[in-house]
């Protein structure tokens, strides 16, 4: 079974897991913790539950936008 992400007849998986991979890079810069421990963190969050939601649209944001959010999350 493959898993793939569409928006109105369009494939964005791609988008969407380079999307996350320049995500978790820029929390695991910012936190100073390896690629898989910044991974885990972000996938608890609501904004990684919004990204692979296509109807959300957050797939289209920038990165930095996007971790703006799982740090606003965080203090919420």
């Amino acid at each position: 079974m493959t898993s793939k992400f569409i928006y109105k007849g369009m494939d964005i998986t791609l988008d969407t897991y380079e999307k996350i991979r320049m995500v978790v890079e820029l929390i695991a810069e910012k936190e100073n913790v390896s690629f898989d421990e910044a991974y885990e963190l972000f996938s608890t969050s609501n904004a990684y539950w919004c990204l692979q939601t296509p109807a959300t649209l957050m797939w289209a944001e920038s990165a930095e936008f996007i971790v703006d959010e799982f740090y606003r999350e965080k203090v919420a």
